[in-house]
C-alpha cells in the first residue's frame, strides 16, 4: 500500500465557497484519492479531525523568501500557520539570476527594499546558480517543506543582462532582447511570470533607485509579449501607495501591461489609510474596469505595522535626505544624523510631501529599548511627547537614540487601522488576499501569520465573513489567479495540500515576537499560531501543532 492518510469526521470546508459538512477525506500519494461520509478503508495514518475544519492549504500570493529559501527549508513561519504554498520574487528585487560579480548589488537590493540584514544574506545565501532556471532547481535540490512559485524579478534580470549600468539608464534594443530571451527560458522552466516596481520608496544598491525603476516602456512591453506569446503567467507590480490611492500613472501603466500581457496582472498594494479610509472605496470604484480585463489589487487584513529604526530608516526610503544614511555605518549615521543641515533637510521633506510615511509622528510609540530611562515615554505617541519637549518629532526621534539607545524600536502603523473598511477590503471580490510579505523587513515586522488573523479575528470574532467564504479568500481564489489548477481546493485528484485547524482557538498575536536564529544568530520576528494542528504538503504531514516534522514534500508551483 503506498502512502495514505485518512482524515476522519472533520468538518470540510473545499474552497469552494460551499457550505462545509461532515465527512472524510482520503490522501494517497500527493493527491486526494476520495471525499465521503464514513470512508470504509485503511491507511497508514488516520487524523482523528472531530470538532476540526479541513481545508486546503492556505497560498500566499506575495513573499520575499528568496534569500530564506538558502537556509530555511521548512519555511515554518509561513507553514505554522497553515500556509502550503508561497510565491517569491515579487516587487522587482531578488537573488537571481545572478553572475558573480553582480552579487553585492543584488543583495544591498534585498538590504535596501526589503530590509534584510547583509550580514544575514552575506552568512546565508548559496549562490549555487547563475540563471533563473538554475536558481528554481537548486530551490528544489536543497528541498522544502511547502511548495514554491517564483516570479522573476526584473532588477535581478536587469542586473544580469547590463551589469552595473542597469542603475543608470533604459536598456538597449539588444538588452531587451536578451531579456527577452531569458525570460522566455523561464517560463519554460516553470516560472510564473515577472515582477517590477515603481515605487519611488524602492531604492537600490548605494542609495539609487532600483534598477527596475529604469526600464523603458519598450522592455516592459517586450516582457509583456513574452508572456502573451506563452499564453500563461502573471505580472506582479508595485504600484500602489499607502494613501490608499492608484494615481492616474499607475492606472495607466495596468492597462498597459494587460493590454501587452493579455495575462492577469496584481498590483501592490490597496492599503486603507488612518486619515481618509473611505478613499479605497472610491479606488476600487474607479478601478472596475481594470478588473473587469484581470488587473487585481493586493489586500491585507491585518493591521499594517512595522517597526522603525534609526539604524535602518527604510521606512523614509522615499525622501532624498535619507538616501545618503541608509548603508552609511552607524558612526557615519551618527554623525549625519547630528547635522544640522541633514535634520534640515529632512524635516522640510517629511512636512512637504506624501508618502509611505505622510509626517505620522501621532502613531509612532517607543516599543523597544535598553535604557530604564525611557520609560516615561511608553504608551505615548512620538507627536505628544515632542510637542512637551518642545521639538519637532522628527529631532526628538533622532534624539532619543543618540542620547540613549541607538538600537531602541518604535512601532508605527502605517494603515489598515479603520476596521469598517478593512472588512470591505477583503470581502470584496475585486481584491486578492495575501500581502504577508513574509521574508523580508524580517526584524521589523512579520504578517506570515495572516490566514490564522483571517480566521481567529474576521471569521471567529467579528463575523465579518463566513467561515466558507473566508476558506476560499485564502486558497481558491489565490489558485485561480496564479494558475493553479490543482492547488486551493479539495477535490479528488487535486494536490493533498491541506491543513486542519481548530476553528475555536485558531488565530494569531497582534504583535510577532523576537527570535535569534538567523545567520549569523540575527535578529527576526516571528508570529505564533495557534490552533493549527496539522499541516499536510503533498501528502506528507510536514507541521504538528506548530512543529515541523522534516518532511520536504514542497514541489514548484507551474502556471496552468
Amino acid at each position: 500500500m503506498s502512502d495514505t492518510i485518512l482524515i476522519k469526521s472533520g468538518l470540510i470546508v473545499d474552497g469552494s465557497g460551499r457550505p462545509g459538512f461532515n465527512g472524510d477525506i482520503l490522501l494517497k500519494g500527493n493527491s486526494i484519492a476520495a471525499i465521503g461520509t464514513d470512508l470504509n478503508t485503511s491507511a497508514n495514518q488516520t487524523i482523528d479531525a472531530t470538532n476540526r475544519v479541513v481545508a486546503p492549504g492556505f497560498i500566499d500570493p506575495h513573499t520575499h523568501y528568496d534569500a530564506q529559501i538558502c537556509w530555511d527549508q521548512t519555511l515554518t513561519s509561513s507553514a505554522a500557520h497553515g500556509v502550503t504554498s508561497v510565491v517569491l520574487g515579487n516587487c522587482g528585487v531578488g537573488i537571481a539570476p545572478c553572475k558573480p560579480e553582480a552579487r553585492e548589488i543584488t543583495a544591498n537590493d534585498l538590504v535596501n527594499v526589503e530590509a534584510i540584514p547583509y550580514e544575514v544574506l552575506s552568512a546565508g545565501i548559496t549562490w549555487d546558480w547563475q540563471t533563473y532556471p538554475e536558481y528554481m532547481q537548486a530551490a528544489f535540490s536543497r528541498g522544502s517543506s511547502i511548495n514554491l512559485g517564483f516570479l522573476l524579478p526584473l532588477s535581478a534580470l536587469r542586473h544580469y543582462v547590463m551589469g552595473e549600468q542597469a542603475l543608470e539608464r533604459e536598456a538597449t534594443a539588444e538588452e531587451t532582447r536578451q531579456m527577452s530571451r531569458l525570460l522566455a527560458e523561464a517560463m519554460e522552466a516553470g516560472a510564473l511570470g515577472f515582477s517590477f516596481t515603481i515605487l519611488k520608496q524602492h531604492i537600490g544598491f548605494a542609495g539609487r533607485p532600483l534598477c527596475c525603476r529604469n526600464a523603458s516602456r519598450d522592455e516592459l512591453k517586450a516582457l509583456a509579449n513574452v508572456l502573451r506569446e506563452c499564453g500563461r503567467g502573471v505580472i506582479q507590480v508595485a504600484c500602489g501607495s499607502a494613501a490608499g490611492r492608484l494615481d492616474d500613472s499607475g492606472r495607466e501603466l495596468l492597462d498597459f501591461l494587460l493590454r501587452e500581457s493579455e495575462r492577469p496582472v496584481t498590483w501592490a498594494f490597496l492599503l486603507v489609510p488612518p486619515d481618509n479610509p473611505e478613499v479605497v472605496g472610491d479606488t476600487l470604484e474607479s478601478t472596475n474596469d481594470l478588473f473587469a480585463r484581470g488587473a487585481v489589487p493586493q489586500v491585507s487584513c491585518r493591521p499594517f505595522m512595522t517597526q522603525l529604526e534609526v539604524g535602518k530608516p527604510f521606512l523614509f526610503a522615499d525622501r532624498k535626505s535619507f538616501h545618503q544614511v541608509i548603508n552609511l555605518p552607524r558612526e557615519e549615521q551618527r554623525k549625519a544624523y547630528m547635522d544640522p543641515a541633514f535634520r534640515r533637510a529632512a524635516r522640510e521633506e517629511l512636512e512637504s510631501s506624501a508618502g509611505v510615511f505622510s509626517n505620522g509622528w501621532n502613531r509612532v510609540e517607543l516599543q523597544e529599548y535598553s535604557n530604564p530611562e525611557l520609560e516615561r515615554f511608553m504608551g505615548r505617541s512620538l507627536a505628544i511627547v515632542a510637542q512637551e519637549e518642545g521639538k519637532h518629532p522628527l529631532d526628538l526621534f533622532l534624539d532619543l537614540a543618540l542620547e540613549y539607545d541607538y538600537d531602541l524600536r518604535y512601532m508605527y502603523d502605517i494603515a489598515n487601522i479603520d476596521e469598517t473598511w478593512v472588512r470591505h477590503l477583503i470581502t470584496d471580490k475585486r481584491t486578492l488576499i495575501g500581502v504577508s510579505d513574509s521574508g523580508a523587513h524580517v526584524d521589523q515586522l512579520c504578517d506570515a501569520g495572516y490566514a490564522t488573523w483571517m480566521m481567529g479575528t474576521w471569521v471567529r470574532e467579528r463575523q465579518a465573513l463566513s467561515l466558507e467564504h473566508a476558506v476560499r479568500r485564502l486558497t481558491f481564489d489565490q489558485a485561480e489567479f496564479l494558475g493553479f489548477p490543482d492547488r486551493g481546493r479539495l477535490a479528488v485528484g487535486a494536490a493533498a495540500d491541506v491543513v486542519v485547524f481548530d476553528p475555536l482557538t485558531i488565530g494569531t498575536d497582534r504583535f510577532a515576537s523576537p527570535q535569534f536564529d538567523l545567520p549569523g544568530g540575527a535578529r527576526r520576528l516571528v508570529a505564533p499560531a495557534r490552533g493549527v494542528e496539522t499541516v499536510i504538503v503533498n501528502g506528507a504531514v510536514v507541521m504538528r501543532n506548530d512543529t515541523a516534522t522534516g518532511e520536504l514534500t514542497g514541489q514548484q508551483l507551474k502556471p496552468g
